[in-house]
């Protein structure tokens, strides 16, 4: 499985990016999909998740309302939409999928199998 995350960037606050993730050796439709966060000298925190059928999605407190998580299957694709960008949202964004046999809660990191390498976002004030 490899995941490839694009589009982060420095913009200005209230500004917004659209963050995308190929994903390629997914063998199974039963993966979720997640976008995680990472600010410096903090942890690795949910964004936000999405099911394969793209009916179901959870989001982290912080984000909800401006930000939306999408899927594109015949592409192989996965978006996060962020709206109304803030200083704090400044991070390192990373693209992770979840395989069936993780039980894990999908809000950890634990609970994804599979990351792509990050993407920096960058909101100024």
């Amino acid at each position: 499985v490899q995941l490839q995350a694009s589009g982060g960037g420095l913009v200005q606050a209230g500004g917004s990016l659209r963050l995308s993730c190929a994903a390629s050796g997914l063998t199974s439709s039963t993966y979720r999909m997640g976008w995680f966060r990472q600010a410096p000298g903090k942890e690795r925190e949910f964004v936000a998740t999405v099911n394969w059928n793209g009916d179901n999605t959870g989001y982290a407190d912080s984000v909800k309302g401006r930000f939306t998580i999408s899927k594109d299957n015949a592409k192989n694709m996965v978006y996060l939409q962020m709206n109304l960008l803030k200083p704090e949202d400044t991070a390192l964004y990373y693209c992770a999928a979840r395989s069936a046999r993780n039980s894990g809660t999908y809000y950890s990191p634990r609970g994804f199998d599979y990351w792509g390498q990050g993407t920096q976002v960058t909101v100024s004030s």
